[in-house]
């Protein structure tokens, strides 16, 4: 072989491994960088309370000779938790039952005195008045019966108000009292959680105007992200400090007051994120192979978490805080 043809031999093996590096080149994947839009989170922590926080109050003073709940136990509205007595109610009554025993034995004497003197009264031994006094007088012991009846009644209601109900239903959170305490009217015996339980969350309030209503919130219990929904902001501020409630549907209700971290969402911010298969990691050192005018070539990037686009709900990226611009297009593994 002489040297033209040799010449043209390997002129022709360096065209063609050129042409086989641009179809390597035009084959690969490639990803023009653009700012996106993610969600700007911010870590607190929230409280596990109830909806309601009722006080079981006695209606009455006395002593309390019953107490059927403790902490932690689980009550219906309505269900009898607890009794108060009071002693002198029950003297009253009996004072009572006395009277009207006493009414019941006169007011039987002057009918029959009423009725002897109307049969009289035909034969002209008895005047008319006479027999006027002696029906007033029945009545008169008519209607002290009746009033003592009443007042009977309401020393009965009374006394049967020393039974502490249950004002909701839910559980005991508090017991402040043992049998045998004396407490006045209106005095709590016990205070009682219900209503379905929420987390509360108290945030500076800086971050009120970020916040809103139905937005997606993350929880994080026992080691697992649950998602919640902020379902109330309240409208006072108090101690610099705004209050919102958030609703979850699989709450871990063991605990009131617990305190739980949560994750809230204080608005968007442009960012650049790659997927993770466009990032290679060599000596400790990220990098990312961009196309620039001379071919590819390799740059060192400083990578952050992982970010969630607004618009992208399925795939997770990871943010490049430097070495990259918009605009970069970056070659896919």
């Amino acid at each position: 072989m002489n040297l033209s043809s040799t010449a043209g031999l390997v002129m022709a093996l360096g065209l063609l491994s050129g042409l086989s590096g641009l179809s390597g080149t035009a084959m690969a994947e490639t990803l023009t960088l653009k700012p996106l839009s993610v969600t700007e989170w911010k870590a607190v922590y929230g409280r596990i309370e109830t909806r309601d926080v009722a006080p079981a109050r006695a209606r009455i003073g006395g002593v309390v000779i019953e107490l059927n709940v403790t902490e932690g136990d689980a009550v219906e509205r309505g269900e009898k938790i607890g009794l108060v007595r009071d002693d002198k109610i029950s003297f009253q009554i009996e004072a009572l039952n006395a009277q009207l025993a006493a009414n019941s034995a006169q007011l039987r004497t002057a009918e029959s005195e009423l009725e002897r003197a109307q049969k009289l009264i035909a034969q002209g031994v008895v005047t008319r008045q006479r027999v006027d006094q002696l029906a007033t007088q029945a009545d008169v012991l008519r209607s002290q019966i009746a009033s003592t009846t009443a007042n009977r009644a309401v020393l009965e209601q009374q006394q049967s108000e020393g039974e502490i109900l249950a004002p909701v239903t839910g559980k005991v959170l508090t017991v402040p009292v043992t049998p045998g305490a004396v407490i006045m009217p209106g005095e709590a015996l016990a205070t009682i959680g219900g209503g379905g339980f929420f987390l509360r969350l108290t945030l500076p309030e800086r971050l009120a105007p970020m916040l809103r209503e139905g937005a997606e919130i993350r929880v994080s219990t026992e080691g697992a992200e649950k998602a919640g929904r902020l379902a109330k902001i309240y409208p006072q501020i108090e101690g610099g400090r705004v209050t919102a409630d958030v609703e979850v549907d699989t709450l871990d209700t063991q605990f009131v007051d617990a305190r739980v971290l949560v994750e809230v969402p204080m608005g968007d911010r442009q960012a650049l994120a790659l997927p993770a298969q466009a990032i290679s990691t060599r000596n400790g050192l990220d990098f990312v192979t961009v196309e620039t005018a001379n071919g590819t070539a390799e740059r060192v990037v400083v990578i952050g978490g992982p970010v969630q686009a607004t618009d992208n709900t399925h795939q997770q990226l990871i943010e490049v805080m430097s070495g990259l611009s918009a605009g970069d297009r970056v070659v896919m593994k």
